[in-house]
């Protein structure tokens, strides 16, 4: 009897953390490609044709989805959506994923995860700035939220401008030529900068597609199939070397399937759905591990060095991160109650713009969620006690 309980309990439990568990392996995953996309661009893979690859295989993982469960949706896409999905995958792949591959190859696969996670606070910025967002200041959680940003910035400058002491904890020490080094560093700085600007407004203009084509398997298999012919036309006129192009049976192919495969369609599925169950702000939550994991694993494997700056950077922008979104989630609750109570008709456009940075091809599945869960019922009950009351009148 004792042993059936406690299995039944530890079925319980189980069960309860099958979200916690499917995000952790989200990260996990997340932190394979860094790495190993960082290997594989070091020793001169063509970026492009990483991009191009990489999306062949996730349009076959993610056309299935689109093909079975929206198949409808596909005789609604029209010139003007089409045109909007066209500058989604050319900001959001060519352009920010094609400028990060480029950071990423010059600097660390840590130094690159860091503006990953200020993403977030990039888009909130614009946000504010084209009047989309509010800053709202007077209240708790808008002073929350820009206390939050202003941390995320105090770490990547603390990350940029200051080392410290550097230590290693791999035997394998990578040493490298110092001016060299610095001119690689500031170029994939800059590099990075100017992706995380581009997925900034990438963000934003997804948040005025989903209004119009709310789809998200027909959305991302659409744009995952523009960005594969976007980005092989941008690398052809860039490179048209064959030894640029060629596929063999090395890590670069296996790199291209995890990322086609584990990295897009899987981690696609597992935030969707951690989305239905936790909410649109849940799986944000967990992107600082990746930071974590991706400098761990850096260090003890490819035997990056680590330093006092960059950890203290690290805690800053994780700490901002956090901040940010639990004040953004607080936010997205109070509007939902207010719309709940009858106070407010619909919520306001800063809940069109709900950062998620785990993925960057993918369209933000979280925006859909919070507007389906700010949906208050008892605007859907009065009418129907109405018609009950009609028809009551009408028997009598």
């Amino acid at each position: 009897m004792k042993k059936k309980q406690m299995v039944e309990e530890m079925k319980k439990k189980l069960k309860g953390s099958n979200v916690l568990i499917g995000m952790l392996l989200v990260q996990v995953m997340a932190t394979g490609l860094q790495l190993l996309s960082k290997v594989i661009l070091s020793h001169g893979t063509f970026v492009f044709a990483l991009i191009t690859y990489r999306h062949v295989v996730a349009t076959l993982c993610i056309a299935p989805f689109a093909l079975i469960w929206e198949r409808e949706s596909l005789k609604k896409v029209t010139w003007s959506i089409f045109f909007w999905l066209f500058m989604i995958a050319l900001t959001g792949i060519i352009v920010a994923m094609g400028l990060f591959y480029y950071g990423l190859k010059d600097t660390t696969a840590t130094y690159a995860s860091n503006f990953l996670n200020l993403i977030p606070i990039v888009t909130f910025v614009f946000s504010t700035v084209l009047g989309v967002e509010k800053l709202r200041l007077k209240t708790k959680v808008g002073k929350i939220k820009l206390l939050g940003a202003m941390l995320c910035l105090a770490g990547a400058l603390t990350i940029t401008l200051y080392k410290g002491k550097v230590f290693y904890i791999s035997h394998h020490q990578k040493h490298q030529n110092s001016s060299k080094d610095n001119q690689k560093m500031l170029r994939g700085t800059i590099f990075l900068m100017c992706s995380c600007m581009s997925y900034g407004f990438w963000f934003l203009i997804q948040a005025k597609v989903s209004k119009v084509f709310p789809y998200k398997y027909s959305a991302t298999f659409i744009i995952c199939v523009i960005a594969t012919i976007q980005s092989a036309i941008v690398g052809v006129s860039i490179d048209r070397r064959k030894a640029s192009w060629k596929l063999g049976l090395n890590l670069q192919l296996i790199t291209i399937f995890y990322s086609g495969a584990l990295a897009t369609a899987a981690t696609f599925c597992l935030i969707s759905w951690a989305v239905t169950k936790k909410g649109p702000t849940y799986p944000s939550m967990f992107n600082p591990l990746s930071l974590i994991f991706v400098a761990i694993a850096e260090a003890a494997f490819l035997g990056q060095e680590m330093s006092i700056g960059s950890l203290l950077g690290m805690f800053l922008i994780i700490v901002g991160l956090y901040s940010f979104l639990r004040a953004k989630s607080k936010e997205l609750t109070q509007i939902g109650s207010i719309n709940a109570a009858g106070h407010a008709e619909a919520p306001p456009p800063e809940n069109d713009v709900i950062t998620q940075p785990t993925n960057m091809e993918l369209p933000i599945i979280a925006r859909e969620s919070a507007r389906f869960q700010s949906t208050p019922s008892v605007e859907v009950a009065i009418p129907i006690q109405k018609q009950q009351e009609e028809e009551e009148q009408q028997s009598v």
